[in-house]
């Protein structure tokens, strides 16, 4: 081995243990929900994305099964070498239905989906505008493009800030193709994009919409079928970014837009043309979980009910919880320091929560992310406000 790499990878892991921002992924031994096993330990488990439960539910777990018998455990290469199954269509034509989009382009990952998607519609003659707390998936596939982005060059606006936005398209009229791209819910704020007034923007200075929707699938809109449902713009936002790996409980990501899109993107969207198809298990899992998201109401409505349960007994307990709109609720901490040690004692209590700090978020901007899900109990809750009472006072955050 180099012992040039091996010392610098020493180094940096360092440094980042010194200024407390190294990451130790914990082991998970029993299936995703509310309650886990995790390194040995029962845990509440408030680190999730499994919005909606149904990562276990016995109908996704029955189609599982029934489809590993008919399709065995892989696709055996790139769709458009090996063929696409049939499985693999019908899923793309229930989520078009779904969102109420012409067609629906499903890849292997919602990150592969915006870098697959962002680059394949951009040009040099091009310019993307862009919320300066848009995801990190979103950033990386606006980078993979050649596209102006910058926000050296004043094309990132702050964050929700529709007169910034404005004043941005107001110059990019020299551009051939303007793109607005933004978070539909932002990941680690949990607060809702103004999409309605993005749309309008648009509309205004003949721009198009991109939305990355992970965060609301499946916990906004009817059904949970996103922000552009949730806001009633239906057929006013040009592309969508919705997420198969969250609220759906398996994997993957998809693009939803116009047939010419998808065809586009079929034949230019780098991580479609150059990766293995998802194994057709995955996409009968998909179709039962959205069978359930469609015809059962009641793990969305548990999913809010305990969403609101939760944030009220946070606001009352005193914790700042960022003006989160959704089920993603941010405890702010600041320090990163102190928000590793929250994490740290709130495990040791029995509670799982993450502790999120820079480069994901600003420094100085620490918290613990939490995520109340339709599989949570009130108890499972109540336990897990008395685990942050008593490690609060414990740390004496927030002391005057």
């Amino acid at each position: 081995m180099n012992q040039n790499l091996q010392s610098w990878l020493t180094d940096e892991i360092q440094k980042l243990k010194d200024r407390h921002l190294y990451k130790v992924p914990k082991i998970l031994e029993s299936p995703a929900g509310g309650v886990v096993q995790m390194n040995g330990k029962e845990v509440i488990n408030l680190s999730s994305n499994n919005y909606l439960g149904l990562a276990n539910h016995p109908k996704v777990r029955q189609a599982a099964t029934e489809a590993i018998e008919k399709w065995g455990v892989g696709a055996g290469a790139v769709r458009w070498i090996g063929g696409t199954t049939s499985v693999h269509d019908e899923l793309e034509e229930r989520l078009a239905k779904f969102k109420k989009t012409e067609a629906v382009l499903v890849f292997t990952g919602g990150f592969t989906a915006n870098s697959g998607c962002i680059p394949a519609v951009l040009t040099k003659e091009d310019v993307v505008i862009s919320d300066e707390l848009n995801h990190a998936s979103i950033i990386d596939g606006v980078r993979l493009s050649p596209a102006a982005y910058k926000k050296s060059e004043g094309w990132v606006y702050g964050h929700k800030n529709m007169d910034e936005l404005e004043d941005c398209l107001s110059r990019a009229g020299h551009f051939k193709k303007r793109m607005i791209i933004t978070d539909g819910v932002f990941s680690m704020d949990g607060d809702i994009a103004p999409l309605p007034e993005i749309v309008t923007l648009a509309e205004k200075y003949d721009a198009f919409v991109m939305v990355d929707d992970a965060h609301a699938s499946g916990v906004l809109g009817q059904n949970g079928a996103g922000t552009a449902s949730h806001f009633s713009l239906y057929g006013r936002v040009d592309i969508q970014l919705g997420t198969l790996s969250k609220a759906l409980g398996v994997i993957g990501g998809y693009i939803a837009g116009s047939r010419p899109l998808k065809n586009w993107l079929i034949n230019r969207g780098r991580p479609y043309l150059f990766s293995t198809a998802h194994p057709p298990v995955v996409a009968a899992a998909l179709i039962a979980a959205l069978d359930v998201m469609e015809n059962d109401p009641e793990p969305m409505n548990q999913l809010w009910d305990n969403t609101r349960k939760w944030k009220q007994m946070l606001a009352e307990a005193g914790f700042d919880t960022m003006g989160s709109e959704t089920p993603i609720t941010p405890v702010l901490i600041g320090d990163e320091r102190a928000a590793q040690e929250t994490e740290r004692l709130l495990w040791e209590e029995g509670v799982y929560a993450l502790a999120i700090v820079y480069p994901t978020v600003a420094l100085g901007k620490a918290r613990i992310r939490t995520m109340p899900s339709a599989a949570h109990t009130e108890e499972d809750l109540s336990k897990a406000l008395q685990a942050f009472v008593k490690v609060r006072d414990c740390l004496g955050l927030f002391a005057n």
